[in-house]
């Protein structure tokens, strides 16, 4: 041991972290705590840890936090129907809290002062990270190397070079691309013009629409209490649920955004995310809600989904008003039960069935056929009654 105090990085074994082992060591005369953490990402092409220890890191570890990361996370999302400007599935926004908890939980078993993550200065992550941290232990100490050190890629490279740190340089992508299981995020490259059409190289996931199957794919998704839990009748857990409508999706072309968002940070970013699962659970669990809410929880539900989209993404989602609006949005979903029918075809997802035990839809009353159960005569009435503010503002401003 070194007597050393000790940091927490959040270490994805990319080119800035690896470099960071080293220059928080040589910057604060710290002794480094590698902590990847895995929300469903692409895996490495080698073992990150073993790679963090050699580089210096005192101790290495890789939190598989998917199982968590859908059900205390992304299904709590779901259920809001939660679209940042009704456009973004919120899937970058909404893993980093949760990695945030893991870096504190660490941090507090191990003793460290600090945490670091490799967020920029002009960025929402950022934010999302600190807030997360302070809101959870506000005695912990935040660096942000990439806020402080001034390097260019190339910079970076001959850093690692002269202090002979072991980093996998891969091609140089134009884009900067995070992902997860909720969806994938790019931005950067040409992308910055907002003129310019995303070329095919800035989606990663999916299947150009045109060049989707000719034939539409059809999937039933079973929910229970606003949550899925089935596909096509075989019960899932969450996270291969969404694995397995992620391919669907994905092969019929499904879940591409092309969106220009307001930052927290107070600038407009231009940004194309792929949400294959996201899209297709999104349409479904709607399409259910409108079978089995009544009208005036759906009308007040949509504001409250609106300002947790807000929250989320402005990254205070340890917050007690997002605690409290999910525990709203939570009771609205008691009888969210239900199967739905989406259709997926060159880019298109549509419910076109839907079914529920208690779906408060009655065709007695809905028939225009034999059957009809809707009592006719109480509507004179029921318009004299509705229409009579207005009629009588209309007699006094008429005099007037």
């Amino acid at each position: 041991m070194t007597g050393r105090d000790k940091i927490v990085l959040a270490y994805s074994g990319g080119l800035d972290t690896s470099v960071a082992i080293k220059w928080l060591q040589d910057k604060y005369n710290l002794d480094v705590i590698a902590v990847g953490i895995n929300v469903g990402q692409p895996p490495s092409s080698d073992d990150i840890v073993a790679r963090a220890l050699r580089n210096g890191a005192i101790h290495a570890e890789f939190v598989d936090a998917k199982k968590e990361f859908v059900e205390d996370y992304i299904w709590p999302s779901l259920k809001a129907n939660a679209m940042y400007e009704d456009a973004y599935p919120l899937s970058t926004a909404i893993a980093r809290p949760l990695i945030a908890k893991i870096l504190v939980e660490i941090a507090q078993r191990e003793g460290a002062k600090y945490i670091a993550h490799g967020c920029t200065a002009k960025g929402n992550d950022q934010v999302r990270f600190d807030v997360g941290i302070v809101s959870l232990d506000p005695s912990i100490g935040i660096i942000g190397p990439m806020r402080e050190w001034v390097m260019t890629r190339e910079e970076e490279i001959e850093y690692a070079h002269q202090n002979n740190i072991e980093i996998i340089v891969k091609k140089e992508n134009p884009f900067s691309v995070d992902e997860n299981l909720w969806g994938r995020s790019c931005e950067c490259g040409v992308l910055e013009d907002a003129w310019v059409e995303p070329p095919r190289e800035a989606w990663g996931w999916t299947t150009e629409p045109s060049e989707a199957p000719d034939t539409p794919e059809y999937v039933e998704i079973e929910f229970v209490k606003g949550v899925p839990v089935a596909i096509n009748g075989e019960k899932m857990d969450g996270v291969k649920l969404i694995e397995t409508v992620n391919a669907m999706a994905c092969r019929n072309g499904v879940g591409r955004i092309d969106h220009v968002e307001d930052r927290l940070v107070g600038i407009k970013s231009r940004e194309t995310y792929e949400c294959p699962a996201a899209t297709v659970l999104m349409t479904a669990h709607k399409s259910l809600e409108f079978l089995t809410l009544q009208k005036d929880v759906l009308e007040f539900k949509k504001g409250v989904e609106q300002k947790f989209s807000q929250i989320a993404y402005n990254g205070l989602w340890f917050g007690t008003l997002r605690e409290s609006l999910q525990a709203f949005i939570d009771t609205t979903q008691e009888y969210v039960t239900g199967t739905v029918r989406v259709k997926l075809f060159k880019g298109s997802a549509m419910a076109v069935g839907r079914k529920s035990p208690y779906s408060l839809y009655d065709e007695g009353l809905a028939t225009y056929a034999k059957g009809d159960e809707f009592d006719h005569k109480s509507a004179v009435g029921f318009i004299y009654c509705w229409g009579l503010p207005n009629k009588t503002a209309a007699k006094v401003h008429k005099k007037q």
